[in-house]
């Protein structure tokens, strides 16, 4: 077989700090594609990560292919919302009578399901919001809260996340977004993965 195998939990050798997300995955609201990896440390596990995550809600976090994901990366999902049309206090969640005023769906500011594209790297510590969709090949900075929508291969940072630039020119952006080589059969990506790696567009475009 050329390249790993994506369905082995710890590609590396020795190393069982870096894992493929997909292969450890045991929740149903969670999709992740094939390569993707989180570096994990502490004996972290990367559905550890993905918190307030309840099935009932029903928002799912999907994330790409060949995403990097450091390690402390956090993803704050819908479940954590509390209601803000009165008292913020989670009153049902104690029980002892209190469980009669749970609320409806309808009643919390849902915010949605979190999406993350193909070819991201997210960075040390970082934050993700529900409701966010993160671009293909963006960078999210070591750190960053990300609270808002982040556009394809740009770059953002702070708390919250705000654009730093892009990493290429529009019509590149375009091409890449176009091109898709993280669809590509594994053997056409092992093929021309110098190409990939050195952003050499004009050669990718000519596959």
């Amino acid at each position: 077989m050329i390249g790993p195998n994506p369905n082995v939990k710890y590609p590396i050798k020795g190393n069982q700090n870096v894992q493929f997300i997909k292969p450890t995955i045991t929740r149903p609201n969670i999709i992740a594609g094939n390569y993707s990896y989180y570096s994990a440390r502490n004996g972290e596990h990367f559905e550890d990560q993905v918190q307030h995550h309840y099935e009932f809600i029903g928002d799912q976090l999907i994330i790409g292919k060949f995403c990097s994901i450091a390690a402390g990366t956090t993803f704050i999902m819908d479940g954590a919302n509390h209601r803000m049309d009165g008292s913020t206090y989670p009153f049902n969640i104690f029980g002892h009578g209190w469980e009669q005023h749970s609320p409806s769906l309808d009643d919390l500011p849902l915010k949605g399901g979190i999406r993350i594209g193909n070819d991201v790297w997210i960075g040390q510590d970082a934050t993700i919001l529900s409701g966010v969709t993160i671009g293909d090949g963006a960078i999210i900075a070591t750190q960053s809260v990300v609270t808002r929508s982040v556009e394809p291969y740009t770059i953002v940072g702070g708390n919250p996340a705000k654009p730093i630039r892009t990493r290429f020119s529009k019509e590149n952006i375009d091409d890449w977004l176009a091109i898709r080589w993280w669809d590509w059969e594994i053997e056409l990506i092992s093929k021309h993965i110098n190409f990939i790696m050195n952003g050499d567009i004009n050669q990718l475009k000519s596959i």
